[in-house]
């Protein structure tokens, strides 16, 4: 029996074909599932087919678990799906990782501290100590696990560690500056996001708003993606770009530029948190 006011949000991709839509909603009216929202998209090139819903459950009416049995063996099987059923009021349980650059990490945490996302943050982890005190203040544990080359794979033993006594859903690289290695983007993928100025890869390296400066660029931007092994290649989430001109110095193309990705990196995960992205192969489609 589901405890009252059970909320769900099942994601679906798989093959478009005819049906789809009628058999998910017949099988939620049959357990007296009232649908909240919707959201569906037939990928013409890709040929799937992805759907989100949003529905509330009846205090009568089954448990999440019977939900998932029933569902497997009568629909997900027959349309062969890839799918989830998520608790709509679970909040999911984000680790941030930072350097030295702490914008997008004060902004995480503001939005986190008033509401405005719906996460929990058990751990904050640096390579660096000087946001220990904002941690702190926030009341939130945080780990300074420095890294060099040659301590790298124990500094990515003690980061997995942490995630999994903290029941880590996601981890957000709050301008984390260290590459991860292969092996734990494969370990987490789906569940890393990162965040980098839109420049990428004209302009790589240190100062990449001074090098656009000098190019008389007239966008600067931002771009959060879930993490690969491919550096900063992985399926995009969010971007956003604003016009700049001649008038501006290479400080307030920063300026600018930390504030996007402040609003790139707050959509990214809060989509995410939503269960708003799936994967299209290596796009994503984002029901906003």
């Amino acid at each position: 029996m589901s405890e009252p006011g059970s909320e769900y949000i099942l994601t679906i991709s798989c093959p478009d074909t005819v049906g789809i839509v009628f058999a998910v909603a017949g099988f939620l009216a049959e357990r007296s599932c009232n649908i909240i929202d919707s959201a569906q998209f037939g990928d013409r090139t890709s040929g799937l087919f992805f759907l989100r819903i949003h529905f509330a459950a009846t205090p009568s009416g089954p448990s999440q678990a019977e939900v998932e049995a029933a569902f497997a063996e009568q629909v997900a099987q027959r349309f062969s799906m890839t799918w989830k059923l998520h608790d709509a009021r679970r909040r999911q349980r984000v680790m941030i990782m930072v350097s030295k650059f702490g914008h997008c990490l004060n902004d995480l945490l503001y939005r986190y501290h008033n509401g405005y996302l719906p996460i929990e943050i058990p751990a904050i982890v640096s390579n660096h100590r000087d946001f220990y005190q904002l941690a702190a203040w926030h009341n939130i544990p945080f780990h300074y696990l420095p890294v060099t080359g040659e301590s790298k794979a124990q500094q990515e033993a003690k980061l997995l560690e942490i995630a999994e006594e903290e029941k880590i859903d996601l981890v957000v690289l709050a301008r984390y500056m260290q590459v991860l290695s292969p092996a734990l983007c494969e370990r987490m993928a789906g569940r890393v996001i990162n965040i980098h100025h839109s420049f990428l890869p004209s302009f790589k390296g240190a100062k990449p708003y001074h090098q656009a400066f000098t190019r008389g660029v007239k966008l600067i931007g931002a771009t959060a993606h879930y993490v690969t092994s491919n550096l900063d290649e992985g399926p995009i989430i969010e971007q956003e770009a604003e016009r700049v001109d001649h008038t501006m110095t290479p400080d307030d193309l920063v300026a600018i530029g930390r504030d996007i990705e402040n609003v790139v990196l707050a959509r990214a995960v809060r989509y995410h948190v939503e269960h708003r992205v799936l994967l299209n192969g290596s796009k994503t489609v984002v029901f906003k």
